[in-house]
Order: structure tokens, then sequence, then C-alpha cells
């Protein structure tokens, strides 16, 4: 079983620090139903009950709901949703509630999502109390997430994401280079060898290394078999390539991380400075190359002996020798 991350070493209740997370598309959607009479199904179909309007005041009660979860629930984080919406659906003796909530952050909306579930179930038994005190609200779950680092889960389980073999990704970190000012030629030569090795290169990007966690995360989602990242492995404060790439892994490759930098130190100590990192995330493999064009050529050099192995490990065809 999993520890609680909301709970410390001592067992005192946290809010989890999610400051390494990397910024992704996330989505929650929930469910839960109200149970109440036939007859007062009837009325608010026709919306003939004393408090008029009865879906579309729940339908905002659960919008605001989300909205306020950080202040609802003690340990949640203040997030900016990009959206929510709230369904219902009426049965013979049920309003069924849906609730979808989106961001684009480093922590999941599930909270949310609930959170506007259950305000608007509870707004529905306010508006309906005086036909039926009696009606229960229930049911309240989570259905589905995706983003993140576990990817796309349901109630039966997570959804496994198969990499497109022989494709790959390059990603240049580069600030300079995302506005213009400077010309990349790393990301071409990292594309030309990946074609070498008869992979079909989805797109070489270029972004500012702020973006880099967004950017990561995007390309990720489209399943590539390998990402080839260069630049923003540095100390400058603005090189966070590698805790991108970290909070993204479930497992690393430290070997392969540490055979760059040898590589690297053979010609120049400067090479001990980098913090590249090396794993992989969804059996994606992710490697990290310095942003210089010789960082770049030993990186590929120590590739060119391990890549077609490591990719078929991965793939669960290759040896363990």
């Amino acid at each position: 079983m999993s520890a609680l991350t909301h709970l410390d070493g001592d067992g005192r209740a946290r809010m989890v620090d999610v400051g390494a997370k990397a910024v992704t598309a996330r989505t929650a959607t929930a469910t839960g139903r109200l149970i109440t009479r036939a007859d007062v199904i009837a009325l608010v179909r026709a919306d003939n009950l004393p408090k008029a309007d009865v879906l579309a005041t729940a339908r905002i009660a659960g919008i605001s709901g989300a909205k306020k979860t950080s202040e609802l629930i003690p340990l949640c984080h203040p997030i900016a949703l990009t959206s929510v919406k709230v369904d219902f659906e009426l049965t013979d003796d049920a309003i069924l509630i849906r609730a979808t909530a989106k961001t684009t952050g480093q922590t999941g909306v599930e909270m949310e999502a609930l959170t506007a579930v259950a305000v608007a179930g509870l707004t529905l038994h306010d508006m309906i109390k005086a036909v039926d005190a009696s009606a229960t609200l229930t049911d309240v779950r989570l259905d589905e997430k995706t983003g993140g680092k576990h990817g796309h889960w349901t109630r039966n389980g997570i959804i496994e994401v198969v990499p497109r073999v022989g494709t790959a990704a390059v990603i240049v970190a580069s600030t300079a280079g995302a506005v213009g000012e400077r010309e990349d030629t790393t990301g071409p030569k990292i594309a030309a060898w990946f074609e070498s090795h008869g992979y079909t290169v989805d797109a070489v990007t270029i972004v500012a290394d702020a973006d880099i966690a967004g950017e990561l995360a995007r390309v990720l989602a489209t399943s590539p078999a390998v990402i080839i990242t260069t630049g923003g492995t540095g100390m400058s404060p603005s090189d966070h390539t590698p805790e991108a790439t970290s909070a993204l892994l479930d497992r690393e490759l430290p070997g392969v991380s540490e055979a760059i930098r040898l590589r690297g130190l053979a010609v120049t100590p400067k090479a001990a400075l980098s913090r590249g990192v090396a794993g992989t995330a969804n059996d994606t493999v992710i490697v990290n190359l310095p942003g210089s064009p010789g960082g770049v050529k030993d990186g590929l050099a120590v590739l060119d002996d391990l890549l077609e192995h490591l990719v078929a490990q991965v793939e669960g065809k290759g040896s363990h020798e």
C-alpha cells in the first residue's frame, strides 16, 4: 500500500509540496445521484417546484463549489480551473449528477470535481426538500482522471499507454532560441541522428527554459518511444530540465546519465556540471543531454551503443545480459 501523502514522517497533516511536479493538462470527472420520488422528478422536469430553476441553480452552485474547494478542504491547493462542467440526467427516481473539472498545473482536480458534485447535490436537496425531505444524496465518487505522472485512470484501473514503436521526439530548452535570438543547431542534429537509427521524428520543438515541464508532459502524452531533450541541465537559475524530467519518471536510468557525463569529462571538466537525468515514463525512454553541441555529440555517442538494446528491453524484447 502506498504511503499517505498528506501525512509527514511523524503522522502530522501537511499540504503536499507539488513544486517539483510537471505542469500538465489535468481533468477529473465525478458523479453522484440524488434519490427521490417519481412525483418529485416530474415536478423537476416541469420546473414546477416552489423553488424554481432547480437544475440551473444546482449547476451554478456546483461550479461555485469547485472554485472554492481549497477553502473547504483544508489541505487542497488553490488551483486555476480552466473549466468546470456540471450536467444532470433525470431517471424515474433519481437525479444523476456529473461534473468534470479541468486545469493545467502541477496537481490534479479530483477534489474539485467531487466538490462540484457534492455541492450540486446538496443544492438539489435544498431545492426539493419542501416536497421530499427524505431525498438521499449518495454514490458521490471519482470516475476518471487524466494528466500527471500516472496518466489516464478510470474506476476500472489505469489505462495503459503503449509507446509508438520507432517514433521519437526532440525538445530543445533554450529561452533565446524560443524567441529567435539564437539559432539552434542541436535539435536538427539529434533529429538526424534518430533518423539514421531508423526512427521517425514527430517534431523538434524549441521552448523557453521556463516552459520545459509543460512541453515534456505534452510530448509524453503523444507516446513516442524515445524523447531526447537538450539544454537546461546546468546550474543557471533558469535550468529546470532535470527537475521537469524527474517529476515524470517511473524508473530512473542513472547509469545512462553517468555514462554521458563520463564521456564529456574526457573532453572538458565542465561536463561534471551537467545534471541531466535519464529514465522511463509510461515506457517512453527520456534522456537529457546538455545544450552545447559538444555535449550533444558526446551524449549521442553513448546512446549509439545503448539505445537499441534499451528500447528493446522496455518493450520486453531484449535480453537482460
